[in-house]
């Protein structure tokens, strides 16, 4: 039943990829250009509204806290988010708008998810001899922390006297504002 969930919610996802302009590499390169600004729009509405509906049910208690895991931040997150970036900015798509594009046909994309798949093959390989050798793998800020206090007690807060679900659904609302505020053009 997980399995056809997700793909339920995948092709949901890949069709608003699509219908927004995020599988059309001009779009994204115009936005990071600052162009047009249209998909911040979009991307920065999505996070918000998200994390409001987010935090406001972990508030409410309609959303079960323990079932959020915060992933440990490595020094190699850092080089990795780089890369990506650059990836990013050099080509028109991320993971998820690289994929979505290239279900509908576009051959620029077909070869970018065929790279990442080769990256991550290599990576994998790579793997035990860069952990050996590098310190990629150290933590950052003690690892697994949450910057306020999440309500699941696995993870250290750095601010544990404030309520992440307050912070979560403030920040959610700041990203709602500038979307709305955010013209659709600066250069």
């Amino acid at each position: 039943m997980e399995l056809l969930l997700a793909i339920i919610i995948g092709t949901f996802f890949g069709f608003a990829l699509n219908r927004v302009g995020a599988t059309n590499p001009e779009n994204i390169i115009n936005m990071l250009r600052l162009n047009d600004l249209r998909l911040m729009k979009v991307i920065l509405l999505a996070i918000g509204l998200s994390s409001i509906l987010l935090f406001a049910g972990m508030y409410f208690g309609a959303i079960d806290a323990s079932h959020i895991s915060i992933k440990t931040a490595y020094c190699g997150v850092i080089a990795g988010g780089a890369i990506l970036g650059i990836g990013f900015a050099i080509s028109g798509y991320c993971p998820g708008t690289g994929l979505a594009a290239a279900a509908t046909g576009r051959k620029d994309a077909i070869f970018f998810a065929l790279g990442g798949l080769g990256g991550a093959f290599a990576f994998t390989l790579l793997y035990g001899w860069i952990k050996g050798n590098t310190h990629l793998f150290d933590k950052i800020a003690g690892g697994a922390v949450s910057i306020a206090q999440s309500g699941n007690d696995k993870y250290e807060a750095l601010l544990p006297a404030i309520n992440g679900s307050v912070v979560g659904i403030a920040l959610g609302a700041i990203f709602v504002v500038i979307a709305v505020a955010l013209p659709k053009k600066i250069l």
